[in-house]
């Protein structure tokens, strides 16, 4: 049978780095990566010369950005790769770091997200097979179909999804890395303008710029370097997978979702009722609903009513999107997967102050990118 991560030696999260997420702005994306960088090499104790490795996850920037911003840190000779899975960019950066170090090709690998806001040029309109929906239904438009038709055979209500972004400001106004900092009322978030259907802008997450960077590591680097082990999770399982034909599904994201996240769950050995927090793809309030329940956080058609009960705020039985999530962190591509394992990293640390999620000890990492891929990690500390 194929070996999973957690049949390779184990890697761990020894440092976590990001510059704030932000409107566009002048600032050149090697300033917003070196920032990211710096703050995982101090945060993990280590220097630029112990790393072997670096993998960029990067939607937006263009060809070959890596070299011209790492040879700031120093000309090190050490291999670059730029990885590019649309929103999921960051999460497989992630992916391809953890496997180096698990495997032994590397002892001490950075993975880490870089975006500019810039022209989304979408291969697949190059394919060569003509899309029967054309333009017509954007992403914020398929969301909103979907929203619709989850209040229609569930009994929800535009209030109850509002609730997810309300809930999600919360927490990003507790996170000086958000984009949106600034926590908000179900009233401001029913407000107009609607983006889409019931969707209103503050339901639909911003797209700007900013980075993240994680250093992950080999036991035997850590021993090595003298890094504490009571601040690395480990990450016990990494699981990529893409979209196939589902029979009779309503929504191929859940569908991609429960597979991907079940196989997560079997590989590092856990539950949904073993989690203690999640960070997940909420580019849209309805996502989050769809999601936990795809994760098997409940059965199908309860999410609103878990979300309603406070079982995912800050202090409920598993907190989601802690740092705000897409909607109030932010997602700028490139960097959101990988800002993801920061805030999950800071909580198992017990680091994250007002946000903290109490003895949290295991967290799940979920992203999906168009395509359509998801990725997911499974970290414990």
């Amino acid at each position: 049978m194929p070996k999973t991560l957690r049949d390779l030696r184990p890697v761990r999260v020894i440092g976590i780095g990001l510059h704030p997420y932000q409107r566009a702005s002048d600032t050149s994306y090697v300033t917003l990566g070196l920032r990211a960088v710096r703050e995982a090499l101090t945060d993990a104790g280590v220097a630029w010369t112990d790393v072997e490795a670096a993998y960029n996850g990067t939607a937006l920037l263009g060809m070959a950005p890596t070299r011209a911003m790492l040879r700031h840190l120093g000309a090190t000779g050490l291999p670059v790769l730029q990885v590019e899975n649309a929103s999921a960019s960051g999460s497989s950066a992630v992916a391809q770091a953890s496997l180096a170090v698990a495997s032994g090709v590397c002892d001490v690998a950075l993975a880490m997200g870089v975006d500019k806001p810039g022209m989304m040029n979408v291969a697949s309109a190059k394919a060569g097979v003509r899309d029967l929906s054309g333009s017509r239904i954007l992403p914020f438009t398929h969301f909103a179909l979907l929203a619709n038709e989850y209040m229609r055979r569930h009994g929800a209500r535009p209030e109850h999804l509002a609730q997810v972004a309300v809930k999600n400001s919360r927490n990003g106004a507790h996170n000086p890395y958000a984009q949106r900092q600034k926590a908000r009322s179900l009233e401001e978030v029913l407000a107009p303008p609607f983006i889409s259907g019931s969707l209103t802008r503050l339901q639909c997450c911003p797209i700007g710029e900013g980075a993240a960077a994680v250093i992950i590591a080999s036991d035997d680097a850590i021993r090595r370097l003298g890094v504490p082990a009571d601040r690395a999770p480990r990450i016990l399982a990494s699981v990529t997978r893409s979209e196939r034909v589902y029979e009779g599904a309503r929504n191929f994201d859940a569908e991609l979702t429960r597979e991907t996240t079940a196989q997560a769950y079997e590989e590092a050995g856990v539950g949904p009722e073993d989690l203690d927090l999640i960070e997940l793809h909420d580019a849209f309030a309805i996502e989050e609903l769809l999601y936990v329940e795809a994760m098997g956080l409940c059965a199908e058609g309860e999410g609103a009513a878990m979300l309603m009960k406070g079982d995912t705020d800050i202090g409920g039985r598993c907190a989601v999107s802690t740092s705000g999530g897409l909607l109030a962190m932010g997602h700028p591509i490139g960097p959101t997967g990988v800002g993801q394992i920061c805030e999950i990293t800071r909580q198992l640390r017990g680091e994250a102050g007002p946000r903290q999620q109490p003895d949290a000890r295991t967290g799940l990492v979920h992203m999906v990118g168009i395509g359509a891929v998801c990725v997911a990690h499974v970290l414990q500390l």
